[in-house]
């Protein structure tokens, strides 16, 4: 039987400007089980690095967590003091950032950085430490990781600094690691590396992952379950099974259709998603994804969606799901056996 690990319910996150407030996060609500790693996907200000910096309580000024529970092992973090925060953050939970170069210290080794966390959380003296620097680097693919431990991130290269970020996020052996597009500046080979890395990972270590990414691509290999984001809402959630073949909302589709696609040659067309994201300022108060719907009806403008439930654990934020809907002719996911 399946272990909730964590559960994200009803959340809320907003940045307060002087233009007003930007309502991020708008009501989001999943879980994960352990040992389990989901994907959240959704286009730029979709919400999903705000969620999980929620999760990781690393929001700046003049962001803050407005409602809902983020219940970790049982407990509710959005209570805790920064204090006790500290304690669980690059311990229990850690987080890879998008780029590699900004979030490692160019002043410090890889060693001193990895060590820095080791030390912190595990009381481990300097030698023993820094034996366990060298068998992070070792794990995560680093060749000579003896002498390599001493280099500076300017003496790697891209993909071996997103490894080391990935050495410094397991050091601890967190229960959940969340990636935050851990392969955006890295090209397709290295990205492909990455992914075998972390999906080895998880089987080894039995670390859940949260991996956040526009890229519905990245995700189809790694995660066994999507959640699909738009506007600060989930617009639909489901199996990576059931996103890729049988997906419900039109969002979903739009991504889907934009997806270079191997089978189709070299005339093949990408299909963008016509119009521009909601203002999350003054967001829609039907559906976000309205103004941009080829499938568009008047209750869409009027009144949010519930969620409706596909089947068991697959729901959709969807009108044209409603038993009174008019049926529509609905360009689905990819045919099996061509992705």
């Amino acid at each position: 039987m399946s272990q909730k690990l964590l559960e994200v319910k009803d959340l809320k996150t907003s940045f307060y400007i002087h233009l007003g407030e930007v309502q991020a996060v708008r009501g989001v609500s999943f879980s994960v089980d352990k040992g389990e790693a989901i994907g959240i996907v959704g286009e730029s200000g979709s919400g999903k690095s705000v969620t999980s910096m929620s999760i990781m309580r690393l929001l700046q000024y003049p962001g803050r967590i407005k409602d809902g529970e983020i219940i970790f092992k049982g407990e509710d973090i959005v209570k805790k003091s920064d204090k006790e925060m500290m304690a669980i953050r690059g311990n229990e939970i850690a987080m890879i950032f998008q780029d590699p170069m900004t979030s490692l210290n160019p002043v410090f080794t890889i060693g001193d950085q990895i060590m820095e966390a080791i030390r912190r959380h595990q009381g481990l003296n300097k030698k023993d430490a820094k034996e366990k620097a060298i068998e992070m680097l070792r794990l995560v693919g680093i060749p000579s990781p003896e002498s390599r431990v001493d280099n500076y991130p300017h003496e790697f290269s891209g993909g071996m600094r997103q490894r080391a970020m990935i050495a410094i996020a397991l050091s601890c052996q967190p229960d959940l690691l969340i990636a935050d597009e851990p392969t955006t500046a890295l090209d397709v080979t290295i990205q492909a590396q990455i992914l075998e890395l972390m999906k080895d990972l998880k089987d080894k270590v039995n670390t859940s992952i949260i991996l956040i990414t526009h890229d519905l691509g990245v995700v189809a290999d790694v995660c066994s379950r999507i959640v699909v984001m738009y506007g600060g809402l989930i617009m639909e959630e489901g199996t990576s099974e059931e996103i890729f073949y049988d997906p419900k909302h039109p969002y979903t589709m739009g991504l889907l259709k934009s997806i270079p696609r191997l089978d189709l040659g070299q005339k093949q067309r990408l299909v963008p998603i016509e119009g521009t994201p909601p203002d999350l300022i003054k967001p829609p108060v039907g559906c976000p994804f309205v103004s941009r719907c080829p499938y568009a009806m008047k209750i869409c403008k009027e009144y949010r969606p519930p969620y409706f439930e596909v089947s068991k654990g697959h729901r959709s934020m969807c009108w044209l799901l409603h038993e009174k809907a008019p049926k529509v002719e609905v360009e689905t996911g990819v045919k099996r056996g061509t992705a």
